[in-house]
């Protein structure tokens, strides 16, 4: 093997490691942080005592009756937005009376905090499911829909005028030409949506909800079982890198004429 291969097989290994050193020293400080008198054992315990129970609560079925069920409402609230928010950021990056017709509502809206609208969705949708699903549709949209504006409207003007050019049509030029070129833009949107589609619906988990994360979190505080408290923590932080590895992964599948024309 020569030189230039080995520096590059270190490389890629130290980058490969280098998250999982990161992780594990996060993982001693929590293990031994109690041990050593830094935090008191009783509102932290040591990693290896919430891992316990997070395996216990796996093996009885409770773990995964809690993370189901927010996994479902997450993802219908997240498609859900998803369908709305990109279609409609992309009419109001690519037409202008669309623009300026919307901009002043989305400027009114997406400025007011999502939990802060939690009892208004309680009060017109219940307690139920609907007004939970409905409260991560609003929090995963302008995500979604303010960085679908900024791809579509950052799209390369040389790229649209040699596509209108060579006679393609509007649909072509924007299945062809705009959606690859803000795709990169759009997955951010979609990375963050993702993330805010989780920390909403904890919080309105924990009002007046039977089952989830959120409610893991809530009675076992209430109820001082402050391991299984952690381990519904522990539960939310894998969902969402579980979510954001999906995400990463279809990101590359939809870019990948991006790195052809890098290399």
């Amino acid at each position: 093997m020569s030189q230039r291969a080995l520096v590059a097989a270190r490389q890629l290994t130290w980058r490969v490691t280098k998250p999982f050193l990161a992780i594990a020293a996060f993982l001693l400080l929590w293990q031994f942080a109690p041990a050593a008198g830094l935090v008191d054992e009783v509102f932290l315990p040591p990693f290896t005592v919430v891992a316990e129970a997070f395996v216990d609560l796996v093996r009885s079925g409770e773990m995964w009756n809690h993370v189901s069920t927010s996994l479902g409402r997450s993802v219908t609230g997240f498609g859900i937005a998803l369908v709305i928010a990109v279609p409609l950021g992309i009419a109001i990056a690519w037409y202008k009376p669309v623009s300026e017709l919307l901009n002043p509502i989305l400027e009114l809206f997406r400025n007011t905090a999502a939990l802060a609208l939690l009892p208004v969705f309680v009060l017109i949708l219940g307690i139920g499911e609907t007004s939970k699903v409905a409260l991560v549709v609003y929090a995963s949209s302008f995500p979604i829909l303010l960085n679908t504006i900024t791809g579509v409207r950052t799209v390369d003007p040389l790229l649209v005028k040699s596509a209108v050019s060579l006679g393609l049509r509007p649909i072509r030029l924007f299945q062809k030409v705009i959606l690859p070129a803000a795709i990169p833009s759009i997955f951010t949107g979609l990375r963050m949506a993702a993330a805010s589609s989780i920390l909403v619906l904890l919080a309105a988990e924990m009002v007046g909800a039977r089952a989830g994360l959120g409610y893991l979190i809530t009675a076992a505080q209430q109820n001082f079982q402050i391991p299984n408290m952690y381990a519904g923590i522990l539960a939310i932080s894998l969902l969402g890198l579980t979510f954001n590895g999906v995400l990463v992964t279809l990101e590359r599948r939809f870019s990948r004429w991006r790195v052809q024309t890098n290399s």
